[in-house]
């Protein structure tokens, strides 16, 4: 029972993150743009935003149960196969979770009070600085999401051994 709780945890995660890039992001961009609505490009960036926000809670709550089915099995025993290496794995996906949605987050949102409301930082001339960092950050956060995909692939290929 607690695999399979670890197994659905890194399912909906990893889902959740393939779902909110290769679907939810464009799809939200793309409809805004083909309404041609005014400011659409922020409103598209505040709409997937809360998108954002609202996964990494659920990407918290699962880490929070991937870790506690690991411990819990390596507690009851027998001991997973590769438990440090799955602990690792856990913990390097929920770090970079956190980090993205807790540092990363908040400095774009700084980035976009500084921009202003309405406006999207791709609206910015090319030099202006506001538009290079906002761009810095997007793709730190997208680095971040990246690499939790790549690691919780690698966890999902540990977990499906067994």
């Amino acid at each position: 029972m607690l695999r399979f709780a670890a197994a659905v945890a890194l399912a909906i995660w990893l889902g959740g993150l393939i779902a909110l890039g290769a679907v939810a992001a464009p799809s939200i961009f793309d409809v805004i743009a083909a309404r041609q609505i005014a400011e659409g490009r922020a409103l598209s960036g505040a709409i997937f935003g809360e998108a954002l926000r609202r996964f990494h809670l659920l990407a918290y709550a699962c880490g929070a149960v991937i870790c506690l089915s690991l411990l819990l099995r390596a507690a009851l025993g027998p001991r997973p196969p590769r438990f440090a290496w799955r602990v690792a794995l856990t913990a390097i996906m929920l770090s970079a979770t956190l980090y993205s949605g807790l540092v990363v987050s908040a400095k774009i949102a700084g980035a976009q009070q500084a921009i202003g409301a309405g406006v999207s930082a791709s609206s910015l001339p090319d030099g202006d600085p506001r538009r290079a960092e906002f761009g810095r950050l997007h793709g730190q956060s997208s680095g971040l999401h990246l690499a939790v995909l790549v690691v919780g692939l690698g966890l999902l290929f540990l977990e499906l051994q067994d």
